[in-house]
This record gives structure tokens, C-alpha cells and sequence, in this order.
């Protein structure tokens, strides 16, 4: 008998080719049969009426922390993750010295938004070097499969000390030493190294990254790091104004030149510079037709924040008056804010210049939509609360104030930070457009106060493949983007297809009820820490390396992820 058989669902292999009415049969963590499947199961899924699709394939997370303490890695986990590659964007915790543990802390505390007392009494710091990072990563099972990246900002403290902190210039000693750790860490099984030259991301004291200025020559050390060790994939995040796409673009590309390491960099439409993305979209199809592995990575909706009482984050938290109340627990803080002289004074007030959020600035009345459930993603622009101000006669900071102390404070406000300037989603249309492109960016495990975007996956699927306004593309596209593609793109070569002799990480997917939830606020966290999680209907089932671990979403216990060290896996 096969260990599992999943019987007469609507089979989209994740190579992109037309679905299939067929049966799975999984035996020892791998495909066995894809077609007609006469033995029986020891288990067997009933997937009439469902897509069946290979697991999906996250290369944008950050569960550095949360791997460390947690066996199930939620969000991503309920949204058909079956494999997440996280340390990207520059930040993590290895390597590092006992020393350097609290500047790490602080700079994923800063940039990621995981507050610090939830990362000092969930790390157990069992390492030092990145290879055993990866060995105490190795010692947990899990309910999906992890692969990680060499933080570059962790890297460069290691070597530089105080001088990487104060963005000095690494100098040739520097550099080698760079190299050979990067050499370490891939032979050690890191899938690449990811570095950040974006002045978003501060620690909370709102000092920048280590990596921001770093010069072409030590992006050529990391490069040189990884061919060194067999082979890895570059990952950056940068503005892109140093002083302009296409000269930063040109640095990246001679590294790729140079060294042949693949190059992965986000791409989002910001609000503020409504070309650049156009542009660098343009560079990379360029390079890529001739023959250079440089792809940007995009999101499938607008990265959104979520203001509330219950978050990190409201348009008002930098006020005086606010300040003083900050502490009470989010009903009473509503409670408070409802009494007219405390809401006059808050009212009042400089909501900018007392602010610690850095994105703060670029948060507009115009592009902030009260959160609904179900939520939406692509509101209209007339229902803004700049919209809805004026409708009223009132101010739009008046309309922002009453809508967060309603319902106790539970609600949320919506703010798109990204793709979304003319208030559609169509530069996430245009990206997916692009083959040359990469759909992700979820954030898996970060953010946890004030985004919610490890839902990405569900939405790229339930949005794109059947609800879009802007265009629906065909399932089978979708689901290539959320599989092989991710897979491919990270260097993953043993899944993200369903074919015999692959690994066996499905999803069984009811397309017509596939849906997101509200995020909530959940207090799950070390510490006591809090976090906004977001579920999904539809998920009938959800199996790793052959092993159910989820039905209709709710786990069964089952843990069968492990760390995935590259160049350790069978070939596609």
C-alpha cells in the first residue's frame, strides 16, 4: 500500500502545464504515481472538486527567530507553505559574538518590527558561527521545511566590530574575511547571503543598517563567498537612489558579471516615485535575456500597514497626550480617548515630529481605508478616509481618531505603503506579467505589530487566479508562481513539482472558498509578546514530505519539516 493517496482532485503540477484530473500516490516522503492510482492508501485524502498543487515555496521570510523557538511556523504554515527561505534583507543572529548579541537584537527589532524582550527570552543563543545557527536550527522539527541566508549586517558586525556599525568603509582585510565566512556558510548548507542598502531599515534607537553604504567591492566579496562555497543566491533590498536605479542597478549587475551568483532584489511601486519600479523592471528583463540571473522580487497586493490600538502603530501614537495613556491595554486606552478633552487635546497635537515609526512621513489621510471583515485589499478610492472627511465636513484626522476608538479599539485602519498609487492593484498585474519576475515579499514572521503579510500566498492564488479586478490570470500560472518558480529561484531543485521521485509537499485547495480572514491579535509569543496573525479558508489539506499536517487548517501534530541545507537535496 502507498503511505497516501490523494484521489481524484484536479491536479496543477507547478510546472505551469494545463491541470490534469488525476490521483497522487506518496510512499517514503516522495511521489510515487501521478494518474490513475489502483492500490489503496494507508491514508487517503478524498480531492474531488479541489486543486491539488505542490506545496508552496516562500523566499522572503523571517523566521530567524521564531525557528529557533517554535515548531510551528504560523502564519505561513496556514497559508500552503510547505518550504520558506528566511534571513533576508541584511538581518539575523549569525554569526555573532556574545557581545554583538543585544546590537543584533536591536537591529531586528528595529527593521523587522519582532520587539526585543520576545527575541531575548526566545533566542537561546546555542551559537556563535552561522554553521551552528544551522545546527540548533537542525535540532527542531517543524511543520514546514526551512532554508536560510547569511545576514549581511550580522556578517559584517562579526568581522568589523564597531566600524560596521558606523557604515565604514570595509577595507581588503575585511572583505576576505567576509568571504571565507560566506564561503563557511554555504558549504554549511546557507543558501545564500542577503544584504540591505535601504534607509528604512533602522534599529529602534533609528540607527541605519550595518550594510547600507557597503561599496561594490565587499558586494563583490559576498558574491565571490558564494561561488567560493559551491553556489548561492544574493538577496538585496536597496532604494535604489544612489543617485538613481540604473546607476545602483549597474552595480548589481557587474557583481553578477563577475562572480555568476544569482541576483534576487524587491520591487515595489512606491507611492513617491511612481517610475522606478518601471525601470528596474526594464533592467532586470535585460539582464535576464542576456543570460544574467538578476530577478526582482514583487508583492501580489500593496504592502499594507494595519494602524490600530491593538498594533504597534496608530496616526496618533506620536502625541503628547497619546504617550500618557500608551500603556493601558487597548480597550481602556479606547475608553480613555473617548472623553472629549482628551480627545481635543490628542487632536491637537503633532502626530509627526514625536513619532518614532520612520514611515510615518509617507503615510497620507488619502491612502487610509477603515479595515473591514472580510478585508480589502483594493478598497476604492472614495472610501479613504480623506474620502470620507470630506463627504462629512470633518477633518480626516478626526475621521482616523473615531474609527480606532470603535469596538473597544479592535478595529484596524489600512494604509498602503506600496503598489497601490492609482489605487489599483495593476503594477502587481504588470509584474506578474513579467516571467522574468518573482511573486512573494510576504514577510513571513515579521512585522508582527503593524503588518500582516504572510498571507501573501493565499492572496496571489484566491485574487489573481479567479477574483482579480485588474486582470485573473490562469490557475496554472498562479500556482507555477507560488512553486517551481519560488523553488527554482532558490536554488530548491527536489520540489515545487508534482512528479514522481520529488518530494511530497502538497496542498489540497477548494478554489471556490478560498478566502482570508481578519488578522487578529494574538498573544503566542515569548515574553508575552504579541502578534497579528491572519488565517485562511479553503485549505483542505496540507502535506509535508509525504505527512499531513494540516486539515481544513488545523494541525494535526504532525512535524515532519526540517532544515533544508543546500546542495543536500536531490535534483529536479
Amino acid at each position: 500500500m502507498a503511505d497516501l493517496v490523494i484521489r481524484g482532485g484536479t491536479v496543477v503540477d507547478g510546472t505551469g502545464s494545463a491541470p490534469i484530473e488525476a490521483d497522487i500516490a506518496i510512499e517514503g516522503g516522495r511521489i510515487t504515481q501521478v494518474g490513475r492510482v489502483a492500490e489503496r492508501g494507508r491514508e487517503e485524502i478524498d480531492a474531488r472538486g479541489h486543486l491539488v498543487t505542490p506545496g508552496f515555496v516562500d523566499i522572503h521570510t523571517h523566521y530567524d527567530g521564531q525557528a529557533v523557538w517554535d515548531s510551528h511556523l504560523a502564519p505561513s504554515a496556514w497559508h500552503g507553505v510547505t518550504t520558506a527561505v528566511m534571513g533576508n534583507c541584511g538581518v539575523g543572529f549569525a554569526p555573532c559574538r556574545a557581545a554583538d548579541r543585544d546590537k543584533l537584537i536591536e537591529l531586528m527589532e528595529g527593521v523587522e518590527d519582532i520587539p526585543g524582550p520576545i527575541l531575548h527570552e526566545g533566542l537561546d543563543w546555542r551559537w556563535e558561527s552561522f554553521p551552528e545557527y544551522l545546527d540548533a536550527l537542525d535540532a527542531r522539527p517543524r511543520d514546514i521545511d526551512i532554508c536560510a541566508l547569511l545576514p549581511h549586517g550580522a556578517l559584517r558586525v562579526h568581522v568589523m566590530g564597531e566600524r560596521g556599525l558606523a557604515l565604514e568603509n570595509a577595507n581588503q582585510a575585511d572583505i576576505a574575511r567576509m568571504r571565507e565566512i560566506t564561503a563557511e556558510a554555504v558549504r554549511a548548507g546557507a543558501f545564500g547571503v542577503s544584504t540591505s542598502r535601504t534607509i528604512s531599515h533602522k534599529t529602534l534607537k533609528g540607527d541605519p543598517t550595518p550594510t547600507l553604504r557597503a561599496q561594490e567591492e565587499e558586494l563583490h566579496g559576498l558574491a565571490l563567498g558564494l561561488r567560493d562555497g559551491g553556489g548561492g543566491l544574493l538577496e538585496l533590498v536597496s532604494d535604489w537612489n544612489t543617485p538613481d536605479p540604473a546607476t545602483e542597478f549597474a552595480i548589481v549587475r557587474r557583481v553578477v558579471e563577475a562572480t555568476g551568483q544569482p541576483v534576487v532584489f524587491s520591487l515595489t511601486a512606491r507611492h513617491d516615485r511612481t517610475e522606478a519600479w518601471k525601470e528596474l523592471l526594464a533592467l532586470s528583463d535585460d539582464a535576464a535575456a542576456r543570460g544574467l540571473p538578476i530577478r526582482p522580487v514583487f508583492p501580489p497586493r500593496p504592502i499594507g500597514i494595519l494602524l490600530g490600538l491593538n498594533g504597534s502603530q496608530n496616526p496618533f501614537a506620536g502625541c503628547a497626550s497619546y504617550k500618557e495613556i500608551a500603556h493601558l491595554p487597548a480597550p481602556a486606552r479606547a475608553a480613555a480617548m473617548r472623553d472629549p478633552a482628551l480627545r481635543a487635546r490628542i487632536l491637537s497635537e503633532d502626530r509627526i515630529s514625536g513619532s518614532t515609526f520612520p514611515l510615518i512621513t509617507r503615510l497620507g489621510f488619502e491612502r487610509m481605508f477603515p479595515f473591514g471583515d472580510p478585508p480589502d485589499y483594493a478598497p476604492p478610492r472614495d472610501a479613504s478616509i480623506a474620502a470620507m472627511a470630506a463627504r462629512e465636513g470633518r477633518t480626516a484626522e478626526e475621521v482616523a481618531y473615531d474609527l480606532l476608538v470603535a469596538d473597544d479599539g479592535a478595529g484596524f485602519i489600512f494604509a498602503p505603503l506600496t503598489n497601490f498609487a492609482d489605487y489599483t492593484l495593476a503594477a502587481s498585474a504588470e509584474c506578474l506579467r513579467h516571467p522574468n519576475a518573482i511573486a512573494g515579499l510576504s514577510d513571513g514572521g515579521a512585522h508582527v505589530g503593524f503588518i500582516s503579510d504572510g498571507s501573501f500566498p493565499t492572496f496571489l492564488l484566491a485574487y489573481w487566479a479567479r477574483d482579480g479586478k485588474e486582470a485573473v490570470f490562469p490557475v496554472q500560472e498562479i500556482v507555477r508562481r507560488l512553486t517551481s518558480d519560488t523553488a527554482r529561484a532558490a536554488g530548491l531543485h527536489d520540489r515545487g513539482v508534482l512528479r514522481p521521485g520529488l518530494r511530497a509537499d502538497v496542498n489540497v485547495i477548494d478554489l471556490t472558498a478560498l478566502a482570508l480572514e481578519a488578522p487578529r491579535m494574538v498573544a503566542d509569543l515569548p515574553a508575552g509578546g504579541r502578534r497579528l496573525l491572519q488565517r485562511a479558508r479553503g485549505y483542505a489539506a496540507t502535506v509535508v514530505a509525504g505527512a499531513v499536517t494540516y486539515r481544513d487548517g488545523v494541525a494535526t501534530g504532525a512535524l515532519p519539516g526540517r532544515l533544508v541545507r543546500a546542495g543536500r537535496h536531490a535534483a529536479l
